[in-house]
């Protein structure tokens, strides 16, 4: 057992005012019921930051559903693992029961007994338009036996002690506990070290750790962006060896991972950090030999983002795939849309970019032209304020078309009453008398003629 390195609260503040008071009170309650329950991962990281987290997890003793007869606002999810969500409004409240790897000395020695078995998993069929996340959880599933046939697993199904969930994660940085009973953070691995140094460092061996879950690759060049962190030396001669297994991530989380690291306000340095690294060439060789649009189109969204505090609501996934596909020519009006949705998928190397997202760019790009043409009639004008995509249509003339004279127009248009831009000409229709209603005319009822007489 590993003896914690505990840091007291004169020595490294958080303060109860910068921890969410949603997750104050999970952390309380679970406390009240005799739990152990820490705030844990990135939320501490952040915090000794003096950075604003964008999660609070939670992480405990109790089991899910111990967790849930605490909370009546309280939802299971999850297949592979089993995790509480809190909800408080549209926020949730992740809690999840402290884990431990499992030595392989304890998986079944009979291999083709243990595949029988990984085999006998189904794997259910998504439907047509599912949901990213329905896409996530499905292969997740797949590639989870696949890994486990070829013994690159995860095994972490089993519920463990605080030690050995900090040496479960994958970075020191993310592997600190914050303590709200004693006011003090819990450091198993040497995480609060790593953060004064600056440092991205795995917590075990670098190369077994990206075999258990290539996406961590991916994961040490984000955190080394956002943060300003360097990557530590066995990392990147990990990456060299085990680059190429990042191809065997389930494709829809890759995407998903692509999706964070548009919103985060830094994506024009970890993308190149990811060409630096060679990684971007394993998942999406196209990006990796794009010139200066690409790399102009994510500066202009990194300035747009770092307008706000947390990622906006504006930042769509369609605008967020605009500004990979448009300046490569996969996306754009010159491109012909095409009505059977087989030819209008798009990929990205091995990574899928859903069709919605891409049918919405498309009517986002079509409504340009319209936004730019200041000539055109009030009356038309109307109209393209009423479209549905206007407001994403309005965020990509923001980011990527470089006229603040016409955001201008279309701001103060938004913001007048309806009847201040309506037509001229319909300033004297209030004074018309209304058209005579039409009356109806009533259908008489046949009624069947009488019989003959004979």
């Amino acid at each position: 057992m590993v003896e914690p390195t505990v840091i007291a609260r004169s020595e490294h503040a958080i303060s109860r005012r910068d921890i969410d008071p949603d997750a104050l009170k999970v952390l309380y309650r679970l406390h009240e019921h005799n739990y152990v329950a820490y705030l844990v991962g990135g939320s501490v990281r952040d915090l000794l930051l003096g950075r604003r987290p964008k999660d609070f997890d939670v992480g405990t003793s109790a089991h899910p559903h111990q967790v849930k007869k605490l909370f009546r606002n309280c939802w299971i999810i999850g297949r592979r693992f089993r995790l509480a969500h809190v909800k408080y409004g549209p926020k949730t409240i992740e809690v999840a029961t402290f884990r431990r790897q499992v030595d392989p000395s304890e998986l079944p020695q009979d291999r083709m007994h243990a595949d029988e078995a990984l085999d006998a998993v189904q794997e259910q069929p998504l439907p047509e338009g599912a949901s990213v996340e329905d896409q996530v959880q499905s292969e997740g599933t797949h590639f989870a036996k696949v890994r486990a046939h070829d013994r690159l697993v995860h095994r972490d199904n089993t519920f463990g002690t605080p030690e050995e969930d900090a040496f479960r994660r994958d970075f020191t940085i993310n592997a600190l506990f914050y303590d709200i009973a004693t006011y003090s953070i819990i450091d198993y691995v040497g995480g609060l070290k790593d953060l004064e140094n600056r440092i991205i460092r795995s917590i075990g061996d670098p190369g077994t750790r990206f075999l258990e879950d290539p996406v961590r690759m991916l994961r040490a060049v984000v955190f080394a962006a956002r943060l300003d962190f360097t990557i530590d030396e066995p990392i990147l001669e990990a990456f060299d060896t085990h680059r190429h297994e990042i191809g065997r991530a389930a494709p829809a989380r890759l995407m998903e991972e692509y999706f964070k690291i548009l919103r985060s306000g830094f994506a024009e340095k970890t993308f190149r950090m990811l060409k630096e690294t060679r990684l971007l060439r394993e998942m999406t060789p196209e990006l990796d030999a794009a010139g200066p649009p690409l790399w102009d189109a994510l500066a202009r969204l990194d300035r747009y983002r770092q307008q706000f505090p947390g990622p906006p609501d504006t930042l769509t996934n369609a605008i967020l795939a605009g500004t990979l596909l448009v300046p490569l020519g996969l996306a754009g009006t010159q491109r012909r849309f095409h009505a059977d949705g087989l030819e209008r998928r798009v990929e990205l190397g091995i990574l899928p970019v859903p069709r919605r997202d891409v049918e919405r760019l498309h009517q986002v790009l079509t409504m340009q032209p319209r936004l730019i043409d200041l000539r055109a009639p009030l009356r038309a004008q109307r109209a393209v304020l009423n479209r549905h995509v206007f407001n994403e249509a309005l965020t990509w003339l923001e980011i990527h078309g470089q006229k603040p004279d016409v955001l201008e127009h279309w701001r103060s248009q938004q913001a007048q009453p309806a009847s201040a831009t309506a037509v001229p000409d319909a300033e004297n229709v209030g004074n018309l008398a209304p058209f005579p209603r039409r009356r109806r005319r009533r259908r008489r009822r046949r009624t069947p003629s009488a019989a003959p007489r004979e």
